[in-house]
């Protein structure tokens, strides 16, 4: 192979022409297929013409590696042992940016090799070998390899075992290639550890790079070997990596103002120290009880620097923080109690609270990103915080969590003797009913504490000492809602009126503390009493109302008391009176996006839990919501705005809780008149909104309309559409139109989402149902535009929404069973007439297409998909026989028998298919009859097939008599079974929740118990959608006027001989359809 070609490709990567880049990344894509193709990307990313052609050489590698082996899953012979020894060579001797990206497609064949086959045997003695003739670790001058190249490829390799690896076993063993790693790598690192701490630590001030560097891939290498598992070999060497760990934090400068990168590389070792103590205290007891005295007073040191944590940069505060939580991994535990105890005072008075108090960092932060100080400090139920971001995880955070374990733990019973300590090292935390005669620390030390620091009033409330100290007394309270659950309701009660609420009264009261109480409240929801409602709902409606002051932004007050009011809201703590509460949030929409978007959430929290006491309000609410996100939206904007997504959300909530109130709440003579205003005004602000977004984009753009909150924007159709009750509603409100848009977005919606689409599958249904009422323009056939638009057929509405269907049925197996049902609705609903029969045809072919292709990739093993599925494809064949065995036979030879085979086995009751529904053995029937039918007017018939057919047509009828008799026995007595079942429901609830307030889950049944979840995961082959999509009877139209048992009896009498005499029929079959028509039992007698 040409290496200087692929060279001069990878050059042409790196232009900034973008076709050049295409071209070039097409040409090596076509030589990729070649053998020797990895040996050339290794050979360029080792000796390259110059950098940037070596890491895309490394770069290139990597995505190759990705797309052969971890996407596919490609056997170990595919990566030969000849390259896998070049690509090791390569990572031991690379600079760093190549070895940066090339480690990463070593990390992807060593998870597809050593870690999930358990091959590449030389891996850990080569590695092993290349490390201990490294150059720092042999000392030698001219060492071949690079000791930082060779524990950054250990790293890699290390990886992959932080996670147990089998989730299905409850109790893991250590997997072998992990033990061998430690034994032959670790092991020996280990040894030699402690003299590179001391080498490290006696350089002072000057820091060697490598040095560090090395010290700092060790430590990773450890955590991810003891992080879920613990290595037999490294048991025994765990002291005196530890105590290697203490010297490194012990040595460093938190407050340091150097940047250089040793000093950056000795901070992130000591984090990475903290994280092992954290997995050691946590994962692995056994080893670390002896290790606690050590290791508290170690962190005991880092946590005092909490006093300066606005001056330190990020990573310091980061230690700290993890410091705070070694301490609570520690407090947790037996013998952890005896070794903090004695430290209470010291971390209240001298890290705790320091951490908690008001700095300058927190005033910039509030002043230049408010968002930003919210999210650290005042989170809320209405954040949305996605991902694992570690800069959350605050010095502030993990003190607030601290004191809520140091507050909830108990003090030694009284009477403890000089073994006090044993006693207490055995402690479990089952053992809860023994530490009722105990105070906690909470009562004891916590809340006299923090009692000590005045509360700020009119005269002192400038104060900056009173201010900053406050500040942090608040912050504690919000952390002790564990503590005062466990109270007696009088604690909390004093707490709130004589600490919280009287800021909100304090004429001058610094925002930064209004934000902090509202917090607090919002904290302490679960155990606020019911009787402070009043009180507590004034406080926070004043504060939500708050202006912005002359120099100083109130938006997070208002942020913070919004999210306090939806905490109280979710724990059913309810306001005395709701109109207050929705006036000042109405009055607060359409001031700044930012905040619209909270108190849009905070609507909908307000109406989610005001039911028929906001119920009233909702026609005036949805007219001035439809006013303010109007004002922010720009149709041609893609995609919308976050504000405009949110506005469409509550929207939503207001439509969707306004139905199903006045739908299962009102009486149908209730005020109907006032019920009918209110529909109406509701459906006109919607579809002024809608036509705004949807019917506003100029003609000259080419562009459609957004597809933008496709999910909000179907209910607030469907919302729409159930006010219509006369014909010209459907102009006035330009219903027909909007229509065409919905059904142009959702018939290109590729971003599937089980929570988005069933919001469409409902309007679907509603859609067709208002046609049946009134008719629709462009239902069945779309006008051609007029001019100047190009005369082109465009797809109508139902056209489209068939487009979806169908790609539903083939995308996305949870929608399977809703775009099914849609199936039967879209071709048996509809009063199609034959100038329209050209429409449904294409239907039919649409459908049956995306029907079998889905089965024809789940059809190896029955499972419940099938049936969706194959009563999808029975409902097309119904009206067009000759059309869908043609697209069958296409798709599959023989995929007519295949499909006619599967129909029949799901009638059998022995199967696994099961069906159920009514409707569902009706259409059966049909089909059967029609497929026998078509069977006998083929010359020479499949006589299994036909067999098989005519044996489920029986058995099918059999059931769907049983089941008429059985529903006409449950209606006599539906009453009283409902009565009686209510009452044993609500004593089993009841039993059910005294048995769960008494057990404690352990360690051993959660992990049994997600060993189990796991099983059951990867067992579950398809992904099925919500068991309540499997009950919905299938819509069959006019087909349920036919007379099942007139057709059956119709064709048992021309096709007798044939059928009867000419088939093995079982006599119990035989026997218990003649049981189920008598009317029959003549054509039968031969057979018994």
């Amino acid at each position: 192979m040409d290496v200087t070609q692929i060279s001069q490709l990878l050059d042409q990567t790196l232009s900034p022409d973008g076709n050049v880049v295409r071209t070039s990344t097409e040409a090596l894509d076509r030589l990729s297929s070649l053998p020797h193709f990895p040996f050339a990307l290794l050979s360029i990313a080792a000796g390259g013409q110059n950098q940037g052609q070596r890491i895309a050489a490394s770069t290139y590698l990597k995505n190759f590696a990705r797309r052969n082996i971890e996407v596919h899953e490609v056997s170990s012979s595919k990566v030969s042992n000849e390259f896998k020894a070049q690509l090791l060579r390569t990572l031991l001797q690379a600079e760093p940016s190549v070895v940066k990206v090339l480690v990463e497609a070593f990390r992807i064949i060593v998870v597809a090799e050593f870690v999930k086959q358990n091959s590449w045997p030389e891996l850990v003695p080569e590695l092993r070998s290349a490390i201990q003739s490294s150059n720092v670790i042999s000392s030698g001058a001219n060492c071949e390899w690079s000791t930082v190249n060779a524990l950054t490829v250990l790293h890699a390799l290390v990886r992959p075992f932080q996670y147990f690896l089998n989730p299905k076993v409850a109790k893991e063993p250590v997997p072998h290639q992990l033990e061998l790693i430690a034994k032959e790598i670790l092991a020996p690192l280990l040894t030699v550890f402690h003299h590179l701490v001391e080498k490290a630590i006696a350089t002072g001030n000057r820091k060697e790079v490598e040095t560090e560097r090395i010290l700092l891939l060790t430590c990773k290498c450890l955590y991810f070997a003891v992080r879920s598992y613990m290595p037999s070999a490294v048991t025994p060497l765990l002291p005196s990596f530890c105590h290697g760990l203490i010297c490194i934090l012990d040595s460093l400068s938190l407050d340091h103002g150097d940047t250089s990168e040793g000093d950056s590389l000795r901070l992130k070792t000591g984090k990475r120290a903290l994280l092992i103590f954290c997995s050691l205290t946590t994962r692995h007891r056994k080893y670390s009880d002896k290790l606690m005295p050590d290791i508290i007073n170690c962190v005991l040191k880092i946590v005092k620097c909490s006093s300066d944590v606005s001056k330190l940069d990020f990573l310091s505060e980061r230690i700290i923080s993890l410091a705070f939580n070694v301490v609570s991994h520690v407090l947790e535990t037996g013998p952890g109690w005896r070794l903090v105890s004695p430290h209470f005072s010291f971390l209240l008075e001298s890290a705790i609270l320091p951490a908690l108090m008001l700095n300058e960092k927190d005033v910039l932060e509030w002043e230049e990103d408010a968002e930003e100080y919210i999210r650290k400090n005042l989170p809320s139920e209405l954040e949305e915080i996605s991902g694992w971001r570690e800069d959350l995880f605050t010095a502030r955070k993990s003190a607030i969590n601290l004191l809520g374990v140091i507050s909830m733990s108990k003090g030694p019973p009284i009477g403890s003797s000089n073994n006090g300590f044993s006693a207490s090292s055995k402690r479990k935390k089952g053992e809860k009913n023994k530490k009722n005669n105990q105070r906690s620390i909470g009562e004891l030390l916590v809340l006299p504490f923090l009692s000590k620091f005045p509360i700020p009033s009119n005269a002192t409330s400038s104060d900056p000492r009173i201010l900053k100290d406050y500040f942090g007394v608040l912050m504690a309270y919000g952390g002790l809602q564990d503590f005062l659950r466990e109270q007696k309701p009088v604690c909390t009660t004093t707490l709130v009126h004589t600490r919280v609420l009287p800021l909100y009264s304090i004429s001058s009261c610094p925002p930064y503390l209004v934000a902090a109480a509202s917090w607090v409240l919002g904290e302490l929801a679960s155990c606020l009493p019911e009787e402070m409602s009043a009180d507590i709902y004034a406080s926070l409606l004043k504060a939500l109302a708050m202006p912005d002051k002359e120099d100083t932004s109130c938006y997070p007050v208002r942020v913070a008391t919004a999210g306090a009011i939806a905490g109280l809201l979710e724990n059913e703590y309810l306001p005395p009176e709701w109109l207050p509460l929705l006036q000042v949030v109405i009055s607060r929409i359409g001031n700044q996006d930012e905040e619209n978007i909270i108190l849009f959430q905070l609507l909908n929290s307000i109406v989610e839990a005001g039911n028929e006491n906001v119920i009233i309000h909702i026609p005036h609410i949805i007219s001035l919501l439809v006013g303010a996100i109007a004002k922010s939206m720009h149709p041609s904007q893609e995609p919308w705005s976050h504000v405009v997504v949110k506005g469409f959300e509550a929207l939503a909530v207001l439509a969707q809780s306004w139905e199903t109130f006045m739908l299962e709440e009102v009486e149908p003579n209730d005020s109907n008149e006032k019920r009918a205003f209110g529909q109406a005004t509701i459906a006109r602000a919607l579809s002024s909104l809608l036509q705004q977004a949807w019917l506003t984009v100029p003609l000259e753009a080419e562009a459609s309309p957004p597809p933008s909150c496709i999910d909000h924007s179907s209910k607030l159709l469907r919302s729409i559409i159930l006010s219509v009750t006369r014909s010209n509603a459907i102009a006035e409100l330009k219903l027909s139109e909007l229509l065409l848009v919905w059904a142009d977005l959702i018939s290109d919606w590729h971003a599937w989402e089980e929570s988005e689409d069933m919001s469409v599958f409902d309007c679907m249904k509603e859609v067709v149902s208002l046609h049946g009422k009134y008719g629709l323009e462009n239902f069945f056939v779309r006008q051609i535009p007029p001019a100047p638009a190009p005369p082109v057929p465009q797809r109508s509405i139902i056209e489209a929404i068939s487009a979806f269907v169908s790609e539903a049925i083939l995308q996305y197996p949870s929608a399977t069973w809703r775009a099914c049902s849609c199936v039967h609705m879209l071709l048996h609903v509809p009063n199609y007439t034959s100038e329209t029969e050209g429409v449904k045809l294409s239907l039919a072919v649409v459908f049956s297409k995306a029907a079998f292709s889905r089965f024809r990739g789940i059809r190896s093993k029955p499972c419940s998909l099938w049936k969706p599925l194959l009563l999808a494809i029975a409902s097309c064949y119904l009206y067009y026989p000759d059309t869908v065995e043609a697209i069958l036979e296409k798709e599959e030879d023989g995929g007519f028998a295949n499909w006619a085979s599967a129909l029949s086995f799901a009638c059998t009751r022995s199967s696994e298919i099961g069906l159920s529904a009514k409707s569902e053995l009706k259409l059966m029937v049909m089909t059967l009859v029609k497929m026998i039918e078509r069977l006998r007017g083929v010359g020479n018939p499949s006589t299994d097939l036909l067999r098989d057919c005519f044996t489920s047509l029986i058995e099918t009828s059999v059931q769907l008599k049983e089941l008429d008799e059985e529903m006409e026995d449950e209606q006599n007595d539906e009453e009283s079974e409902d009565d009686d079942d209510d009452e044993d429901e609500d004593e089993i609830e009841d039993d059910d929740e005294e048995s769960e307030s008494e057990h404690e889950e352990t360690e051993e049944e959660f992990l049994e118990r997600y060993a189990q979840a796991a099983s059951a995961l990867e067992n579950g082959v398809v992904e099925e959608g919500d068991a309540e999509d499997q009950d919905v009877e299938i819509e069959l139209g006019t087909l349920e006027e036919v007379d099942q048992q007139r057709i059956v009896v119709s064709l048992i009498e021309r096709y007798q001989h044939a059928l009867i005499q000419g088939q093995a029929l079982s006599s119990e079959l035989v026997s218990n359809f003649i049981n189920a028509f008598p009317d029959c039992s003549s054509f039968f007698q031969q057979s018994l």
